[in-house]
């Protein structure tokens, strides 16, 4: 049976990938072996799948300077709904392979790129863009790690101006670092075997995060190999938009692309823009706000609070606070210092109330999570900026009258 909000969710995707809906779109069985596939077959888009012909543009860094960032697009060739396998955990210490078939059966939409990106760095970034846009659209919290999100890198290698080369496909990265580091390897791995004379096979292979490699699964099936049939139980997938939707019919048993279309939300590059033009930062600082899951709506609580400008309070956030978080590999909403604390941090720093260090020494503290204000520690820890030019020349006398010696032989020198 087909899940209508399977269907919602890719036709939100394909817009949000400027892609062209099909308002007819088939599926079909491909038929092959292997373990985590308990029916023998999987339920396919192979024909006509329901969202072709898209695009996605992402950002990334050259020579690693958030200052300097170029934006790319790759094409998106289709968007097909699929009933996803089951997990294979393959157990090295025991040489065994277990089967989790709790995931078999359950809908999966495959987003097929075309080959327009060439290092790892690239794939990286893209995936990390089409990432931010599920999560935002709410098609899939893409927790790569929960297997929510996972890649197949098709990867080939050419000279300029000759035909693509043999592909090997590596198979469900679970992260965006090892998607980068897969890529890299394997495409080195392929420039050197065709230089020492060999030849690239057309196979099936896994990265393997403890070594840093690609290792060989199986050789890939070819279309003959799966004998695609159309799927006799499910019929075609008809969609409708505001002009072909008969007038009679009722809205519940029907899936409208246009209604889909007026209710998308912001997507991630609108965020960005909207971020540098209402607070007056920098694009690449937008950038990294999002990219951290959480952090702008911290950010934004900070300004709402504190009398800081949002172009220094930026800088405390990304530059402090962030180092502590990926220090102790931690996200925004684990972190023990809530959007308020900060806020007061940083009032006391903007009222020249404690200096710059100090309030490095503050926020240590409050890290520890002791549930302390930031105006607690400083008086405790007796942080406070003196103020009174008195007071400061009788600390500055009582440090010269305690060390006579030394006060002596700078004279003498």
């Amino acid at each position: 049976v087909l899940n209508r909000r399977c269907v919602e969710a890719a036709v939100m995707t394909g817009l949000a990938l400027n892609c062209s809906i099909n308002k007819k779109s088939l599926f079909d069985r491909k038929h092959y072996f292997y373990a985590d596939l308990p029916a023998g077959y999987q339920i396919t888009q192979q024909r006509v799948p329901i969202a072709v012909n898209g695009s996605l543009s992402y950002s990334l860094c050259v020579d690693n300077k958030m200052s300097q960032m170029v934006t790319k697009t790759v094409r998106i060739k289709q968007i097909q709904l699929e009933q996803d396998s089951g997990k294979s955990l393959h157990d090295d210490t025991r040489s065994q392979t277990l089967v989790d078939l709790n995931r078999a059966g359950v809908g999966l939409m495959e987003v097929v790129m075309e080959p327009d990106m060439c290092c790892g760095e690239e794939a990286a970034a893209a995936v990390r863009e089409l990432q931010l846009i599920l999560q935002t659209l709410g098609s899939s919290q893409a927790v790569m790690a929960e297997g929510q999100l996972r890649v197949d890198a098709n990867v080939s290698v050419h000279h300029p101006g000759e035909p693509y080369g043999v592909r090997t496909e590596v198979k469900n990265i679970n992260s965006i670092r090892f998607l980068a580091k897969a890529v890299d390897y394997e495409i080195q791995r392929q420039i050197e075997e065709l230089e020492n004379g060999g030849t690239i096979l057309n196979e099936t292979r896994a990265f393997d995060s403890k070594l840093g490699c690609t290792v060989p699964m199986r050789d890939k099936e070819g279309k003959q190999d799966y004998r695609f049939m159309p799927e006799p139980n499910l019929p075609p997938l008809i969609l409708y938009d505001a002009k072909s939707l008969p007038a009679n019919m009722n809205h519940q048993q029907v899936v409208n692309i246009d209604w889909i279309h007026e209710r998308l939300p912001d997507l991630p590059s609108v965020k960005r823009a909207k971020l540098v033009e209402q607070y007056g930062i920098l694009p690449e600082h937008s950038f990294a706000l999002l990219n951290e899951d959480g952090l702008t709506e911290f950010f934004e609580n900070v300004v709402k609070q504190t009398q800081m400008k949002p172009k220094k309070v930026i800088g405390w956030i990304l530059n402090v606070l962030l180092s502590y978080l990926k220090e102790h590999s931690l996200t925004v909403k684990e972190s023990p210092i809530s959007s308020l604390m900060m806020a007061d941090l940083l009032n006391l720093l903007e009222k020249k109330e404690i200096s710059s260090t100090a309030a490095k020494q503050v926020l240590a503290e409050l890290w520890k999570g002791e549930e302390k204000t930031p105006l607690e520690i400083v008086k405790e820890k007796k942080l406070e900026l003196i103020q009174d030019q008195k007071e400061l020349e009788q600390i500055c006398q009582a440090v010269i009258d305690g060390q006579e010696n030394e006060v002596i032989m700078m004279a003498l020198g």
